[in-house]
């Protein structure tokens, strides 16, 4: 039980990659964690996402919408994951603005004392604020590279990086990985 007392948020929409999700729903719980899902809710007092590969129903009913930044300081991690969760969330109705989720990210890295953990394609969030990753070393999914060189980032070729405040994974599949990392991380005292 080496986490309790933290507080981990995870982004979440549909396309989640289930073995990633489902990994967190119960690893971080085991230890002790007090753990989140947050989406944007669209005015509903909740909403049902399915998983991409086996379209796996999970309910989430908590926002980072609107969340105070005295909530979101309570946070010990805040966890973008992998697959299409991050290009559903880069959404934004206005195009003439950053995209909520990516506003409440830029309010995350604000925060140095909240982890931020970003596995895979989540690193797609952080397209409409490339400033969150510039000059950082970072891993993410092959497929991304070049897209974190765009971004400029540092790419680097481990399946976990650590810069900081900042931990990268490089794919979903990695998501056991990046957990150990970050509980190793958040229960090493300060």
């Amino acid at each position: 039980m080496k986490l309790i007392g933290k507080k981990i948020g995870v982004l979440f929409e549909s396309d989640y990659f289930e073995n990633e999700i489902f990994y967190y729903k119960y690893r971080f719980p085991e230890e002790g964690a007090d753990l989140h899902f947050l989406t944007r809710l669209w005015g509903q007092e909740r909403i049902t996402f399915h998983g991409h590969e086996y379209k796996v129903p999970m309910d989430c009913w908590e926002s980072f919408e609107n969340m105070s930044d005295e909530e979101l300081r309570s946070y010990s991690a805040i966890i973008v994951p992998s697959g299409m969760v991050s290009d559903r969330l880069r959404y934004t109705e206005d195009v003439t603005k950053i995209p909520p989720a990516t506003e409440f990210l830029k309010r995350v890295f604000a925060e140095k004392s909240v982890l931020k953990g970003i596995i895979c394609h989540g690193l797609w969030l952080t397209a409409p604020a490339p400033e969150l990753v510039a000059g950082r070393p970072l891993v993410c999914h092959n497929n991304l590279i070049g897209d974190a060189k765009a971004y400029g980032a540092i790419y680097t070729n481990e399946d976990v990086v650590v810069d900081g405040d900042l931990v990268t994974g490089r794919s979903g599949g990695h998501a056991h990985l990046f957990a150990k990392k970050i509980i190793e991380l958040l229960s090493t005292p300060d």
